[in-house]
């Protein structure tokens, strides 16, 4: 009996060590899965994650002072507000629209190399208003990919309605759509009668759901790789055998895009006599990138273009801020 007893002991014991390396093989290649996601993944924003907490964060940023009545500073990551003046007051968006145009177009094809004939009925109003368009004509058959840039860089009427059109059959329809959006993102304050920003009354935004969108908006890749870009050529077109060369209006009048600490990687302006000069852009500062609205400035001439001044003036606020912490903890260090 007791000899059973302890065979049936060692094979308990025997049991218990076969389980414990079990574990063991296990805990081993855990870490090590562990490990290998960390090396991977440190190229791809674990770095960077780790980076931001080297990084002094700005609680506010003073952006008074400048051209414009309404206007509002806010980190892209995470929406933090640091700046405002007047954020939540009603606007008018004038051409600042287009970017909800080009999100909703980009999101709304398969291929955007997709292409659509511009009909006359798509210039209607167009030129009796005296809307900025990119130089397409009725009957000519365009690339969804270079209407979304003739959208956002010179600010063509022409391509949002042909957009607009072919998603959703009618602009009034398309409207629709881009409520539908707002109301998903949480822009609260904001109501689209069309695709391009023409003046209308009932159609309105704040600076602060301006710039709700543009966080939403510079998430995608096409949409960044369009909004950063100066210049853009089409495709050839069946109008145009050499296509269109467009630039973009913010880069065109920014000789610099340089500001203290980083760059303004890409922006879209606005202009109605209503609703004044409108910018929204956003700038990489020491490693963190930002979005900045403004709107209602007026006083532009051939020195001084009110919008892009104060953008610029902001940003530089902004870095030399982020130098003046880090100085701070330079110094509390030694």
């Amino acid at each position: 009996m007791a000899g059973r007893r302890r065979k049936k002991s060692g094979g308990r014991s025997y049991a218990w060590r076969y389980r414990g390396r079990i574990v063991a093989c296990v805990f081993v290649e855990v870490i090590i899965i562990c490990a290998l996601v960390i090396m991977i993944g440190w190229n791809k924003g674990v770095k960077e994650w780790f980076e931001q907490f080297e990084q002094p964060v700005l609680k506010e940023v003073d952006i008074s002072g400048i051209n414009s009545p309404n206007a509002i500073l806010m980190q892209a990551r995470g929406g933090k507000i640091l700046g405002e003046i007047n954020g939540e007051a009603q606007i008018y968006p004038a051409s600042m629209t287009k970017i909800m145009t080009v999100i909703l177009g980009i999101e709304n094809f398969d291929d955007l190399d997709e292409k659509i004939t511009l009909t006359n009925e798509m210039f209607t109003g167009l030129y009796e208003q005296d809307a900025t368009q990119a130089g397409f004509q009725p009957g000519e058959e365009v690339r969804v990919i270079d209407l979304l840039y003739g959208a956002m860089l010179p600010s063509g009427a022409e391509c949002c309605i042909a957009l607009a059109d072919t998603i959703s059959g009618s602009e009034a329809d398309f409207a629709e759509l881009m409520n539908k959006k707002a109301r998903k993102l949480g822009m609260e304050n904001t109501n689209f009668c069309d695709s391009t920003g023409l003046h209308n009354p009932d159609h309105y935004s704040t600076v602060k759901d301006i710039a709700v969108l543009m966080k939403y908006c510079i998430k995608n890749d096409t949409f960044r790789e369009i909004v950063e870009t100066s210049r853009h050529s089409t495709g050839v077109t069946n109008i145009h055998p050499d296509g269109i060369t467009y630039y973009s209006t913010m880069f065109k009048n920014l000789s610099d895009p340089t500001v203290t600490g980083g760059k303004i990687l890409g922006g879209k302006t606005g202009y109605t006599s209503e609703a004044g000069h409108c910018l929204v852009s956003f700038a990489e500062i020491e490693g963190r990138e930002y979005i900045f609205v403004s709107a209602g400035a007026s006083g532009a001439d051939g020195n001084t273009i009110p919008h892009i001044q104060d953008a610029v003036t902001v940003y530089n606020r902004v870095g030399a801020a982020i130098e003046a912490k880090i100085g701070q903890l330079i110094f509390l260090r030694l």
